[in-house]
């Protein structure tokens, strides 16, 4: 329990106190400047609305971060899966890094529509973008991870005549997981992203929705209480994310080093 509370006081302390600060020089900002609430509003308006229409606000939050799940799990099987064969492969990866560019470099906002036009209105496009987002990053981390294994242990398995399955299974896939973590830390919230883009072009659902809806009508509280929501969902996912990593990285000096 010590150790716990003492977890708590050195990563939970730190983050408040700092949100704390921000918001309360917000709040005099805003009374100082005497800030319209059209522009920017203070933050007791959008705690308000963030009590008044929690219901809404969970709710489109969670069809958002239903969206982006998907969209992240299709892209990070994906992008693994790939990876997997270019690390075996160059050239294999030759032929498909440069594509995998492509799609990095590809504006989102830009091609939003377009899906919308070819794949309809409902939760697919949402997804498609938030796959599309959370591809490249993956596949770049898997590709290093799955290469990046112990020279000996290779030579090793290679006198004792392993098949290429078991290097991969014993060797490259322990080598890439904490890259892959790296991974989500990044996909996730570009996933998130992706989908709330997405439900601006295709809405009438999640958090992208609502935000429009609310920039169209001027209703900043409700705008920055769905960011709000947001940022809870990524702070928690994150959260949730740094334990199972130090369940299934405990033998790693990554995870032994903070501990």
């Amino acid at each position: 329990m010590r150790n716990i509370g003492r977890l708590a006081a050195a990563y939970v302390l730190p983050p408040l106190f700092l949100f704390a600060v921000i918001i309360a020089f917000w709040e005099f900002y805003i009374w100082w400047k005497d800030v319209s609430i059209i522009v920017v509003p203070p933050p007791h308006r959008v705690a308000e609305t963030f009590w008044e229409e929690r219901s809404l606000l969970w709710e489109e939050g969670g069809w958002t971060l239903y969206e982006a799940m998907l969209g992240l799990i299709f892209g990070s099987v994906t992008a693994i899966a790939l990876a997997a064969v270019m690390a075996h492969s160059r050239v294999l990866e030759r032929a498909i890094f440069p594509l995998a560019i492509m799609v990095k470099v590809t504006p989102m906002v830009a091609v939003a529509p377009v899906f919308v036009i070819v794949l309809g209105f409902g939760t697919t496009p949402k997804v498609v973008v938030a796959a599309l987002l959370s591809f490249f990053p993956m596949l770049v981390n898997a590709m290093t991870g799955f290469r990046d294994v112990n020279d000996r242990s290779l030579e090793f398995l290679h006198s004792i005549k392993a098949s290429t399955w078991q290097v991969f299974y014993k060797l490259r896939v322990p080598s890439a997981l904490p890259y892959l973590f790296s991974a989500l830390r990044i996909t996730f919230p570009l996933a998130i992203i992706g989908a709330v883009v997405a439900e601006w072009f295709t809405g009438t659902r999640g958090l992208g929705y609502v935000i429009y809806v609310a920039s169209a009508n001027l209703n900043t509280p409700r705008l920055f209480a769905s960011i709000a929501v947001l940022a809870i969902i990524g702070v928690v996912i994150n959260i949730l994310l740094s334990i199972i990593e130090r369940r299934v990285l405990f033998w790693h000096e990554s995870v032994r080093s903070t501990r």
